[in-house]
């Protein structure tokens, strides 16, 4: 049993004021994996005022103090990677390898990207006899979601420690342990006091009364657009800065020129990653009325070789869901594919064969979907694939655009120019060409109602500041 139910506030693990505990459930065998604090208004408040009374020290420490804690963090986090391995494998069902490849790189790559972007980072900017300095805005609230443990919570931790913000933390009830032992990691490499409190607990308990709290200057928040909304306007409240990274609907186009066996298994990664839980999924496949039965055929033989099950297996590529409310939702959103008109063309309802216990669904491929359909429209967070046709490049362009989100978006194919034209014509904050991948360094974040700022590297960073001009400062 994982048992943490103390608090990490002001260097220290203290007992949760509530004095009560929630249950974290291992989704791959629905059995109590362990217990975490239940925190309360209480703990939150002495979480606030620990980083509160730091806050003019941290702010002020210098570039080069903040860069070898960054060094000091970056070399224990590896020295952690099986215990983190471990931790997200259980609390998450993410298959082990998985664990390693992209969820214990992901937080290692954020931590090493604030660290670099400290070498270039410009903290003060001379216009003639005048100064403008960007310097920390204070105590930062984080709120971080339960289907990247490391990867939400060490891109907003990074940042917020090179601009020289104290935090609060509240991580995800449903995966707490990641966060558990990065507050583990800070404490043994001397993250002073007051930098870093880890508050456990639940949205009502935790998140609503950090999002209110007067000595919180600003609140970075990753989930979900219902209540990025609440806490956006609790925040608005005291007019404290905030940064929204919230859903995705995003488009994958596939050029008529593409490659179908390449653009088959883009497709089928893009939406089969994480077990469909990621906010950037390619959920919406649009391809060439010309080119649907050879694709399909190729998704078809592409997802019959994804494996689904047990996490610990050797093989697995995909867990199960985080927990029965989000199996019954991805459940929901199959049957109303269904009901809707979309043709079933892959997967369905149900768990896989085999796998009666643990939250595991089908990877499913629909065809013939309008862009209407509730599936093509709303965030399913599950392996679902929604095939939708397009005429030619102005329309593939117009039905990408069609939807409330705008986080990311994808282009398969082979003439440059084309590809070019479409990426930039996409309204997302990021879109990726071949599967090139993501630099740690490049701007992460959304239009529309995919949120509000950037994270990552140097525009991660920029988040915690404030700009300040100072005239006649060289006078």
């Amino acid at each position: 049993m994982r048992n943490q139910t103390k608090q990490y506030i002001n260097g220290e693990w203290v007992e949760s004021a509530s004095g009560q505990t929630i249950k974290v459930i291992n989704p791959a065998t629905e059995e109590v994996l362990g217990e975490v604090a239940n925190g309360n208004e209480e703990d939150v408040n002495k979480a606030v005022e620990a980083a509160h009374n730091v806050y003019l020290e941290f702010r002020n420490s210098s570039v080069e103090d903040r860069k070898a804690l960054l060094d000091k963090i970056v070399k224990e986090y590896e020295n952690r990677k099986d215990d983190l391995i471990e931790a997200m494998t259980d609390e998450l069902g993410s298959p082990l390898q998985k664990s390693e490849d992209v969820h214990y790189e992901a937080g290692l790559k954020h931590f090493k990207a604030a660290r670099e972007a400290l070498d270039t980072f410009e903290f003060e900017e001379q216009r003639e006899d005048n100064l403008i300095v960007k310097e920390a805005i204070g105590v930062a609230g984080l709120v971080t979601p339960w289907n990247f443990p490391t990867n939400q919570t060490s891109l907003k931790l990074a940042a917020a420690f090179a601009a020289g913000c104290p935090v609060v933390l509240k991580p995800s009830e449903e995966t707490p342990y990641a966060a558990i032992i990065l507050a583990e990691i800070f404490d043994k490499v001397g993250v002073p006091k007051g930098v870093f409190n880890l508050v456990n607990g639940d949205g009502e308990g935790v998140g609503n009364p950090l999002s209110e709290h007067p000595k919180v200057r600003m609140m970075s928040f990753t989930g979900s657009g219902p209540t990025g909304s609440k806490i956006m306007e609790k925040a608005s409240k005291d007019f404290k800065k905030f940064s929204l990274e919230l859903g995705g609907k995003s488009p994958l186009i596939v050029l008529d020129d593409a490659d179908i066996e390449f653009a088959s298994k883009a497709a089928v990664s893009k939406v089969v990653n994480n077990t469909g839980q990621v906010c950037t999924a390619g959920t919406r496949t649009l391809i060439p009325e010309s080119l649907k039965d050879e694709f399909l055929e190729a998704v078809k033989r592409e997802m019959e070789n994804v494996k689904v099950g047990d996490p610990r297996e050797e093989g697995i590529e995909v867990g199960p869901i985080i927990s029965k409310k989000q199996f019954d939702q991805v459940q929901d959103y199959i049957k109303k594919g269904i009901d809707e008109g979309a043709t079933l063309f892959y997967g369905g309802e149900g768990k896989p064969e085999g796998l009666e216990t643990g939250y595991f669904v089908k990877p499913t491929v629909f065809t013939d979907v309008d862009n209407k359909m509730t599936i093509a429209q709303e965030e399913i967070f599950g392996p679902v694939m929604s095939v939708i046709t397009y005429k030619d490049l102005d329309h593939a362009i117009e039905i990408a655009n069609d939807t409330k989100y705008g986080l990311a978006g994808y282009v398969l194919g082979e003439n440059r120019d084309n590809l070019r034209h479409v990426a930039r014509s996409i309204e997302a904050g990021m879109v990726e060409i071949n599967e090139a991948g993501r630099a740690a360094d490049l701007p992460f974040g959304g239009y529309k109602q995919s949120g509000l700022g950037r994270e990552w590297g140097d525009y991660g960073i920029e988040e915690f500041l404030e700009i300040k001009s100072i005239s006649g400062y060289f006078k």
